[in-house]
């Protein structure tokens, strides 16, 4: 889901509960994060932004290599040795619940009246060379946007969410769009929303239009790094 605390609903320095799932902000003493260690003896925390692990609320970072399975569902990421070989060797993955899945063909969520978008957004997953730039982030994580600019916010979860359906270590076999839908929410200007039906053709038009001007296309003569 989004990574907003659960209590002040805020986006700074937020972190996950390991016990409960719950999101709090901070860890300081008097924090949201600190509070909910003491008052229910839950005591390991994951920092959503830098992935580090603490202790809670003795507030010291665990170092752990057992805990590299967590970090890697929050942020799968693919060599492009690995890239190239999808296609060729298809093999299904478990998923540490124990189902079996194909990574790549995993269901998403299903929020409210989403899966309009969801269909555009697996349709997508499954088109090469899109899958294989946003793969890997290094092909856009430098670029640089306008201050203020929120439509980048749109290839950043993009690019989360592809990594997602294709990690071939993910927890389920099924994915949660909340932060992808989220952005299309926002960089929409609520056109496209999650609680009502969409076309999921205006959806696809409007989704490929922003992300080739987020990553620096435009209407005219220049193209973006994909299209």
């Amino acid at each position: 889901f989004e990574k907003l605390c659960s209590i002040s609903l805020s986006h700074i320095t937020v972190y996950a509960c390991l016990v409960c799932g719950k999101y709090f902000q901070g860890r300081g003493l008097k924090s949201h994060a600190y509070i909910h260690s003491v008052q229910l003896s839950h005591h390991v925390f994951l920092n959503l932004h830098t992935l580090k692990f603490y202790c809670l609320p003795d507030n010291y970072e665990i170092i752990d290599s057992s805990l590299e399975d967590i970090t890697y569902v929050l942020k799968p990421t693919f060599t492009a040795q690995h890239i190239a070989h999808l296609d060729k060797q298809a093999k299904l993955s478990r998923a540490y619940d124990g189902t079996t899945y194909l990574p790549g063909i995993v269901g998403l969520n299903n929020i409210k009246a989403n899966d309009y978008a969801n269909a555009v957004l697996q349709a997508l997953s499954n088109v090469p060379p899109l899958r294989n730039y946003f793969l890997e982030e290094e092909n856009y994580r430098h670029i640089q946007r306008p201050p203020g600019d929120i439509m980048f916010l749109l290839v950043q979860r993009f690019g989360e969410l592809m990594r997602k359906l294709w990690n071939p270590r993910n927890f389920k076999a099924h994915v949660s769009p909340h932060e992808m839908l989220q952005a299309v929410v926002l960089c929409s200007k609520k056109n496209f929303q999650i609680t009502k039906q969409g076309d999921g053709v205006e959806f696809l038009s409007w989704f490929l239009n922003a992300l080739h001007a987020a990553l620096g296309g435009t209407k005219r003569k220049k193209k973006s790094e994909w299209g």
